[in-house]
């Protein structure tokens, strides 16, 4: 059982923490003699700074679409990333540890892109970049998103963790890695572990598109789009000696005894690129500010917590001293390798290769279970994720094809887990696998000029993914030996998913700025699966045809100032999650529909954008009916499949189902940044949302049963925000100041009464205050400390089963060449 676990399973603290210590000390001694030798280039760089290959940047014409004339037209203040261009090119050069070549008449190459990119174009999307990764210090991928508009992050346990895009998650939302759709077959309603597998430490940004995001994306793409973008293979167009870099990153953190290190190699020779790394991080168990109870004054089923005294569904004396939660704390190893060789003429191909492996990670609801015995738990043993691909970048050709954009990829999600149930002397087991197999490309024309002010632009493009899935499942018997295997896992051996399509983005600006935008997609979606007679499982061999649409206008009457509307369609269609799954889910136990239909939803918005000196600012109000959509709907233990006992002894049990009518999701979100002398700044963000739906369950025959026809949505995130006060000197030291904040969530689904997450009466609110200041010399060295929830609040995310981490420090020491 992993109930219990203070930190290194697999990768043991003793024997491992002499070595990052060595290696930061060799590499600090040789850093400060290194750092020396870089100076001020001809062209007057200052020290940190990283111009781009070509020794500048080149400067972006005003349009309506961008009327500041700077790169970051599109996108949130400063798209998220919470400085603006200027200062993001800075911190890119800080962040990669390259020195800058001196001047040459080499070949040219583009090595980093510090706005959001043209993915975000006129849309409702914010970016996270590396110099707020770095200082920020978030635990995991999707934690690094917490500061984002319109994104909440739910935990179902300390290795998982959830990005809801206005109000929606999981099979919702699209995310990617490098323009690669990582969502496949099997991902479920709530993907917890799946983002959590991208390595914060290879991302070089991460692009959030709130709102549906479908003719660009295809299906689930109706919260929106997440895409991290990861650190790009070195091409300097005046380096053509062999160069090496080094750079090794150490961190630590007190609430869980984390320790993690990060070895990196960058480098390059003529016209070749390499950027190669491997890393560990080891997690105990993690310390929270005390526990979180419901209005009654008791303890929720989950987290269960190690101290005296914190019995759930008891009032304690004391909630402050429920701290240590169990079923927290996980072992990672990852590895990495990106190659780029510039063909010359803005053109590359990359080549790449990364690797997670996450071991022994408890999902905390499950261990114990609610209701369950203290010896039970559900251990994801292995949690692996390998993508490996090639792509073309560049120009195509000259006016029809530029920026164009192909990529072949192979995807492998590995899962294996084990629930322990000492009692019963036995332990279930199971493994899924899907292995996805992608093509993706796209590309857009050069502006053409059709006289009268009038300028078009086309942007194209299209996907195609195959997903093959393997599943297994069996039981061991603890005091016998024995191993019986099921005639089927949680999913259908041998079945497969193909999604894809083809699509078309017009953009036509009509010089008195205003720009009209729209776009088409027509693709779909097809499900396989083998029927298995022992457990009453159907075959199923559906397919879908969804063509979406969208249209917008911008009108710019002032350079600083834009308006925008646009409607957006969006769809997703049933995935073999939906149509073939039997699984415990955080409410309960859930059982397959193969008889859904795909969902579709309208996208609704309009958003103001202020683009000043000292200040940017956006804000956004939407509203997205969903006809069809997918819901839990409550299940007797009759309505179970045959010879599924996991179904008939749970808590509670459901089916998917679409929805009779139409639901609702509306919300307003906002961001502002403004700058202030003497290298003072402050973001504010605030995002409210609002759902609403038909009953998933059927109404009663008795007309004095309180039956209400429509409900609350499930764990729609409630009204929330942060603050961020940052002060950053030209010599490197900064400081800031950083507020989360949430109000409480009350207004609970069917499927949330009954979920052990969520606390009775719903999710209190809380205010979380972090602090932290660093010091960054040149490209070599930095040194961050943040002192989170310094008053040591005790706080949860809605609908999460960990409670968020208490008092504690959180180190990260970089050292490079």
């Amino acid at each position: 059982m992993q109930a219990r676990r203070t930190g290194g399973g697999r990768v043991e603290i003793c024997a491992r923490l002499g070595v990052p210590l060595l290696l930061s000390l060799g590499f600090a001694s040789a850093a400060f003699a290194g750092g020396e030798a870089q100076r001020v280039d001809a062209a007057g760089t200052a020290d940190g700074e990283r111009p781009a290959a070509n020794g500048e940047r080149p400067a972006a014409e005003p349009s309506p679409e961008n009327p500041g004339g700077n790169a970051t037209a599109g996108s949130g203040p400063a798209g998220g990333e919470a400085e603006p261009l200027r200062e993001d090119a800075a911190a890119a050069s800080a962040e990669e540890g390259l020195p800058e070549p001196a001047d040459d008449e080499g070949y040219q190459t583009t090595v980093r892109a510090a706005a959001p990119g043209d993915d975000t174009r006129g849309r409702a999307a914010s970016r996270v970049g590396r110099r707020q990764i770095a200082e920020r210090i978030p635990r995991s991928t999707p934690d690094a998103l917490a500061y984002e508009p319109g994104v909440f992050v739910q935990q179902t346990a300390a290795g998982q963790a959830s990005a809801f895009v206005r109000g929606r998650t999981g099979q919702q939302t699209v995310l990617l890695f490098d323009g690669i759709r990582l969502n496949n077959a099997l991902w479920r309603q709530g993907p917890n572990q799946y983002f959590f597998t991208l390595d914060l430490a290879t991302i070089e940004a991460i692009d959030v598109v709130r709102g549906s995001a479908s003719v660009r994306h295809g299906s689930d793409a109706i919260g929106g789009a997440i895409n991290a973008l990861p650190l790009e293979a070195p091409l300097w167009s005046d380096l053509h000696d062999l160069r090496a870099w080094p750079r090794n990153v150490l961190r630590v953190s007190s609430q869980d005894d984390q320790l993690a290190e990060r070895f990196q190699l960058d480098a390059q020779w003529d016209r070749f690129g390499l950027i190669a790394g491997a890393g560990w991080r080891t997690v105990g168990l993690l310390e929270s500010g005390g526990a979180v109870v419901g209005s009654d004054g008791r303890l929720p089923w989950v987290p269960r917590f190690e101290e005296e005294d914190c019995t759930p569904q008891q009032a304690p004396d004391d909630p402050d001293r429920c701290r240590t939660q169990r079923g927290t704390g996980f072992d990672e190893l990852t590895f990495d390798a990106r190659a780029a060789y510039d063909l010359g003429r803005d053109r590359r191909v990359v080549a790449a290769l990364y690797g997670y492996r996450q071991y022994d990670a408890p999902r905390t609801d499950q261990c114990p279970p609610a209701e369950g015995r203290w010896d039970e738990c559900l251990t994801y043993e292995e949690q692996f994720r390998t993508l490996a691909y090639a792509s073309f970048r560049g120009l195509v050709m000259e006016g029809a094809a530029e920026d164009a954009r192909l990529t072949v990829s192979y995807q492998r999600q590995h899962e294996r887990r084990r629930l322990d149930r000492p009692a019963s002397f036995s332990s279930l087991g199971g493994i899924d696998d899907v292995d996805s197999f992608g093509l993706v490309g796209s590309a857009r024309t050069a502006p053409l000029d059709l006289g009268a002010g009038l300028r078009l632009t086309l942007r194209y493009g299209g996907e195609a993914y195959h997903d093959r899935v393997g599943s297994l499942a069996w039981t061991a018997f603890t005091d016998t030996a024995q191993v019986v295997f099921a005639s089927r896992g949680q999913y259908l051996e041998g079945s497969s998913y193909t999604t894809g399509g083809l699509y078309l983005e017009p953009e036509l600006e009509l010089g008195v700025g205003v720009t009209v935008s729209a776009g088409g997609r027509f693709g779909g979606a097809r499900a396989t699966a083998p029927a298995d007679e022992a457990t009453g499982s159907a075959a199923i061999d559906r397919s879908w045809i969804t063509p979406v649409g969208r249209l917008g206008i911008a009108w710019a009457p002032w350079r600083f100032l834009t308006w925008r509307v646009q409607a957006d369609h969006a769809f997703r269609a049933p995935n073999l999650d939906d149509l073939t799954s039997r699984q415990q889910t955080g409410p309960g136990f859930q059982f397959e529909n193969p008889e859904l239909e795909p969902e579709q939803a309208l996208t609704l918005e309009t958003g103001l954008e202020l683009r000043l000196d000292w200040l940017q600012a956006d804000l956004w109000g939407y509203w997205t009916p969903v006809w069809g959509a997918m819901a839990r709907a409550p299940r007797q233990a009759a309505d179970c499949p045959p010879a599924t006992a996991a179904c008939r002894s749970a808590r509670a049990r459901y089916q998917l189902v679409n929805l009779p009518g139409r639901a609702d999701v509306c919300g307003v979100e906002g961001s502002a940044l403004a700058e202030f002398p003497f290298g003072f700044a402050l973001r504010v963000t605030l995002a409210w949302a609002w759902g609403e739906g038909p009953n998933p369950a059927p109404a009663p025959d008795d007309p004095d049963v309180p039956y209400e026809a429509r409900l609350p949505l499930s764990r729609i995130p409630p009204l929330h925000g942060t603050v961020e006060l940052r002060w950053r000197a030209e010599w490197g030291l900064y400081a800031g100041a950083a507020l989360r904040w949430a109000a409480a969530q009350d207004r609970l689904a069917l499927q949330d009464l009954s979920d052990p997450r969520i606390p009775y009466g719903g999710t209190p609110g809380y205010a979380v205050l972090d602090l932290s200041a660093g010091w960054r010399w040149r490209r070599n060295l930095l040194v961050g400390l943040v002192l989170e929830n310094v008053t040591d609040a005790a706080w949860r995310t809605h609908g999460s089963s960990v409670n968020g981490p208490g008092l504690g420090a959180s180190l990260r020491l970089e050292i490079g060449l």
